[in-house]
């Protein structure tokens, strides 16, 4: 038996730049609310308000995080450190075998 008062959780989806673009203008123009957005789409009020700062961060109008370059950037290096970790590791297994070896 289902419990009372809980949701199903919501699919995850995921949408275009082109499509999130969109909403960020409908919700910086100010002719709704972003609340009124997000039920007209039926996008989380969250997200939404999430594509928004993302674009104010983009764009240098606000401070706090990183902009979508510099996420991207980052992800990117934190790829290739793990690549160089997992290549010294291999290396220095590799020295104490053929150390080892009389």
């Amino acid at each position: 038996m289902e419990t009372m008062g809980k949701k199903k959780p919501r699919p995850r989806r995921s949408f275009t730049a082109e499509f999130k673009a969109e909403i960020v203008e409908l919700c910086q123009r100010g002719d709704r609310s972003i609340g009124q957005i997000a039920k007209d789409f039926d996008l989380t009020e969250t997200g939404v308000r999430e594509w928004v700062k993302q674009a104010e961060r983009d764009a240098g109008t606000r401070a706090d995080g990183l902009t979508t370059a510099e996420r991207d950037e980052l992800a990117q290096l934190r790829r290739e450190n793990r690549r160089l970790r997992e290549d010294v590791d291999i290396l220095k297994r590799a020295t104490a075998f053929f150390a080892s070896m009389p």
